[in-house]
């Protein structure tokens, strides 16, 4: 008799702790289910594959931005965040300014463009690299800062900023700190 209530006792509290066991994960998958379609509503992808944007200035300049990827502000639809971005500007005359980064902001309102992080430009036999450039259609600018160094067939110059009219083609180059100076080197 002594044996079966054992055994019933046992049975008993492998049961309940059986139950429990259950309906604790029962609670677990749905607290899960419900995080996961909280999140859901939370934040919608707004991820784009293959962007490409182009335009023109009232000058007939053509701007052609491509990206690998593109992600849409949801706080403000008019800018798409991008990666592995390619840029090229296309002047009247003829001649081409390819722009390269790892990332980019691109404002579809005004045509604005920043290139962040390993940026490459070349025009004609000029090379600049960076860290940061600012593209501007309607300030009609291009200005490149952060460890800038640019090459040519004959210098080397190191600069914090360069500063270029894109109609004029006029560039200044300077320090943010007055007390340094910017170094040229000749290749020769």
């Amino acid at each position: 008799m002594v044996k079966k209530i054992i055994i019933l006792t046992l049975l008993s509290v492998t049961l309940i702790v059986i139950y429990f066991y259950i309906d604790r994960s029962i609670n677990q998958s749905k607290d899960i289910t419900e995080k996961i379609s909280k999140d859901n509503n939370e934040y919608n992808s707004n991820i784009i594959k293959d962007v490409n944007y182009s335009s023109k200035d009232l000058n007939g300049n053509q701007y052609i931005i491509n990206a690998d990827e593109g992600e849409i502000d949801l706080s403000d639809p008019n800018i798409i965040y991008l990666k592995n971005v390619r840029g090229l500007i296309k002047l009247t005359n003829g001649n081409k300014v390819t722009i390269n980064s790892k990332y980019g902001k691109y404002n579809i309102d005004n045509y604005d463009t920043i290139f962040n992080l390993d940026v490459n430009v070349d025009y004609l036999d000029n090379n600049i690299i960076g860290q940061y450039l600012d593209v501007s259609i309607n300030r009609n600018s291009l200005i490149m800062s952060k460890n800038v160094v640019y090459t040519n067939l004959k210098n080397i110059l190191k600069a914090d900023v360069i500063e270029m009219n894109i109609q004029t083609k006029d560039t200044k180059i300077f320090m943010y700190d007055s007390k340094e100076k910017v170094n040229i080197k000749s290749k020769n």
